[in-house]
């Protein structure tokens, strides 16, 4: 097996040769249409395809994600928009998430960071430029962002901290594309401030989901919390979700650990300079390792049964390899999620 030139090996926890083992096991679930299921015969959406798309890249396969980004291509709405949830043979679930939606131009971001190809990045602008118009057209006066729509474009009634956190993270790197390419998009820059400032400054804007750990790391994970008020808003809750030993809950008030919330909120300590903290979560997450290169998506302890339905994901994988991408700091993608300066703010927030 050769090794990914753009991974290294995470001190004693795991080697770039087993993290490339990841990237391939990854591939070998990837549909000849480019779709990427969270496993065999599974689902897919938008974000977690997308999370697999940076996970082939950094395993320094280009072709398998060119054509999952094909794959995002043929099937985007003439809204910008895709549905949640897509099987082998269509539409699962049709709604409309705008989290999902906005993710597209990480993906994207991502690319154009580890190739530095302006022809790719100019013939994937379209889908971008227009996904990212389908999100803002869901931001309310006061920043936040409605979750979804309906199939029939009628709109959820409700924002998410979590949802809004990580748009907040992919409008940045919308922005980012259309600087890079002379696009001028004040209306972005203006709906990326609203956003930054209802996520930091009022709490209240959005549906309470407090047990829920997302909800706790992303405005630290995409930017917003940060410096000394990020290290504070880690700091108040990790005895809340974390198991000493085994990682991060989905949820406060059940010991349900997931490898993806783990490498995830290791990377929110990153971006607040918590390196140790970070390193001491990425190695947690790698008790979720399996021969096979894959990872269980989640594990109940103390009775280590897997959930769900003893289930490894790609999704899961692609968190794993983030982080490992965070953690080593020698590609040009590390710096992506972990500095929160990595990406452009709006002219009033710059």
């Amino acid at each position: 097996m050769t090794v990914s030139p753009l991974l290294v090996d995470i001190d004693d926890v795991v080697t770039a040769e087993q993290l490339t083992a990841t990237t391939q096991a990854v591939a070998e679930w990837q549909l000849p249409n480019g779709m990427v299921p969270w496993f065999p015969g599974g689902h897919a959406d938008v974000w977690n395809h997308t999370e697999a798309l940076m996970a082939l890249m950094l395993g320094d396969n280009r072709s398998g994600a060119e054509r999952g980004f094909e794959w995002l291509q043929s099937i985007q709405r003439e809204d910008g928009a895709w549905h949640q949830y897509y099987l082998t043979e269509g539409i699962e679930e049709d709604k409309l998430d705008a989290n999902c939606v906005a993710y597209v131009a990480t993906g994207v971001w991502f690319h154009w960071l580890t190739y530095r190809d302006r022809g790719a990045l100019e013939a994937l602008w379209p889908m971008v430029r227009d996904a990212t118009d389908f999100v803002l057209a869901l931001q309310q006066p006061r920043g936040e962002i409605i979750w979804a729509r309906h199939a029939d474009s009628t709109p959820f009634t409700f924002a998410l901290l979590t949802g809004s956190s990580s748009i907040c993270h992919s409008l940045r790197c919308s922005l980012a594309i259309a600087r890079e390419l002379g696009h001028d998009r004040p209306n972005w820059e203006l709906g990326i401030e609203k956003l930054f400032k209802v996520i930091r400054d009022e709490p209240d804007a959005f549906a309470p989901k407090h047990r829920w750990a997302m909800d706790w790391y992303y405005p630290v994970l995409c930017g917003v919390v940060r410096d000394a008020a990020g290290k504070t808003r880690l700091s108040n809750r990790f005895e809340a979700f974390s198991i000493a030993e085994w990682g991060i809950r989905c949820v406060s008030d059940r010991p349900w650990i997931t490898a993806a919330e783990t490498c995830e909120c290791a990377i929110a300590h990153l971006a607040v300079g918590e390196v140790d903290r970070a390193m001491e979560l990425f190695r947690w997450s790698q008790r979720l390792r399996e021969d096979n290169e894959r990872y269980w998506t989640g594990i109940v302890v103390p009775e280590e049964t897997h959930f769900p339905g003893g289930e490894q994901s790609t999704y899961t994988a692609a968190a794993v390899l983030l982080a490992a991408d965070a953690l080593g700091g020698k590609s040009a993608t590390a710096g992506l999620f972990a500095d929160p300066n990595s990406l452009p703010l709006p002219f009033a927030l710059d």
